[in-house]
């Protein structure tokens, strides 16, 4: 199981291939489970009220499950949110809560976030 941060599922939703390393394109096809926080949607939505991107979440998650078979994680938040606490590595929410997603099932995350690439070990790019 891999999970991918919200720029990710951006550029996968744009057909923007090229912004994505050729190791994480290949981990994305070679791994059967793909994964996201709910916090990568509602960092989407954000992203659309700000006018940063033109498109909401429902959409892009509805275009990828059908298309890759993405589907959002049903861990517990509570669990999630124990789990966040512990990373003190960034005063980001997204970034804490979508790591802490993938922590807890010690599975690895698809980032270009330099950030995160440092402080978690099973993230790559």
């Amino acid at each position: 199981m891999i999970y991918l941060d919200t720029h990710v599922v951006i550029w996968l939703f744009a057909g923007r291939l090229d912004l994505i390393s050729q190791n994480a394109r290949q981990t994305i096809e070679e791994t059967p489970a793909l994964r996201i926080s709910p916090m990568v949607l509602l960092e989407i939505d954000f992203l659309s009220e700000i006018e940063k991107i033109r498109v909401d979440s429902n959409r892009i998650y509805t275009d990828l499950s059908q298309q890759i078979g993405l589907m959002v994680c049903d861990k517990s938040f509570e669990q999630i949110c124990k789990t966040a606490a512990h990373e003190k590595w960034t005063r980001d929410p997204f970034d804490r809560l979508i790591t802490a997603q993938a922590a807890i099932t010690r599975s690895g995350l698809v980032t270009k976030d330099r950030t995160i690439l440092e402080h978690y070990q099973q993230a790559l790019w």
